[in-house]
């Protein structure tokens, strides 16, 4: 399956190892779905560093967040009867959920686009309360007049959530904490009032009834969310056939609002495809994506800690250019170009 993604040849950006771990005795163990935005004439890139100890036969590790915001190190010996621990991302431990790795974020910026350095005068964040306890994920950046507002996955055992955070100067920061209740993520802010609302694109989940699909919400303060409305559903026998998500704030073309969105098959092969709102009432969806723009090709796209992913959270926008960052493989940070023009065109409208 052909794609119409303009891959960087510079790709991966970033790699693990790239990325000093936030703490003693820490290693970084994939890199994944950077928040993406433009400040002070540079692009940065709010990047997620999944952190954990080094393991050692027979036993399992895994990090959490205590009480008291500090980092608390479980072991459980491989052969523990309690333990579940089939899946790279996710283990089981006597009934309860607990992610392999801890994450936070961390802020890097390019002169050009392509390399990608950190500066100690801007600081990484990190969970917060027990909400957050197992850490913060994919974060997505949208700009509304002076401040920027980052929705972001916050994750504990009580499940994962939308969390929000706000700044005018990426130094100091409002902790909003959680505008969605669990289950819910992938949750994008448009960036301009519609009809003098707010509105947001995110996913909710049901495991009994329903399934993995887009909502569209709006506020009044972007901080209490309602008037909720199925926008996009998985499609069977479709590339995006078990899970769809958003991917960054959605773009304003003179076609109306479109936004490129992530959507996964049974197989969990993650590719990326598009979608086109009304420009008034982004509830009414104009055209979709029968094929993806972007299919994991790649080996570093295919192979790595978690393979057959391209995933995005975050752009930059250059008249017709599209420049997106993307998580490869659940480990490497990468990027490609689009043409905003030809992504409309491969959608009937």
């Amino acid at each position: 399956m052909k794609d119409i993604a303009k891959r960087f040849p510079e790709n991966p950006l970033l790699l693990p190892k790239d990325i000093t771990p936030s703490r003693e005795g820490f290693q970084v163990i994939c890199l994944l779905n950077p928040g993406v935005f433009t400040y002070q004439g540079k692009t940065w890139i709010l990047v997620r560093v999944a952190e954990s100890i080094a393991q050692k036969e027979g036993v399992i590790f895994f990090p959490v967040l205590n009480a008291t915001g500090n980092t608390e190190i479980i072991e459980v010996p491989l052969n523990d009867p309690d333990l579940i621990a089939t899946d790279a991302r996710v283990i089981n431990y006597k009934g309860l959920d607990y992610l392999t790795t801890l994450s936070h974020l961390r802020l890097l910026s390019s002169d050009d686009g392509v390399h990608f350095t950190e500066n100690g005068d801007y600081p990484g964040l990190f969970g917060s309360g027990y909400l957050e306890s197992f850490g913060i994920e994919d974060c997505r950046v949208s700009k509304i007049d002076d401040t920027y507002y980052l929705t972001y996955t916050g994750v504990s055992n009580n499940g994962v959530a939308v969390g929000l955070r706000t700044t005018k100067n990426w130094q100091q920061f409002e902790h909003k904490g959680l505008i969605l209740p669990p289950h819910n993520k992938d949750c994008a802010i448009f960036e301009e009032k519609i009809n003098g609302k707010y509105y947001a694109l995110h996913r909710p989940s049901s495991v009994d009834l329903g399934g993995n699909y887009m909502w569209l919400a709006e506020s009044p303060d972007a901080l209490h969310w309602g008037n909720h409305q199925c926008l996009i559903k998985t499609r069977q026998g479709f590339w995006d056939s078990a899970r769809v998500g958003a991917g960054a704030a959605p773009i304003k073309t003179e076609k109306g609002w479109l936004e490129i969105y992530h959507g996964a098959d049974i197989k969990h092969r993650y590719c990326l495809g598009a979608f086109l709102m009304d420009m008034d009432d982004p509830s009414k969806v104009i055209a979709r994506s029968t094929e993806p723009i972007m299919v994991p090709t790649e080996t570093y796209e295919l192979s790595g800690f978690f393979g057959f992913v391209v995933f995005t959270n975050g752009h930059v926008i250059n008249g017709d250019e599209l420049t997106i960052y993307y998580g490869a493989a659940d480990e490497f940070v990468c990027g490609a170009r689009f043409s905003i023009k030809e992504i409309l065109a491969t959608m009937d409208i």
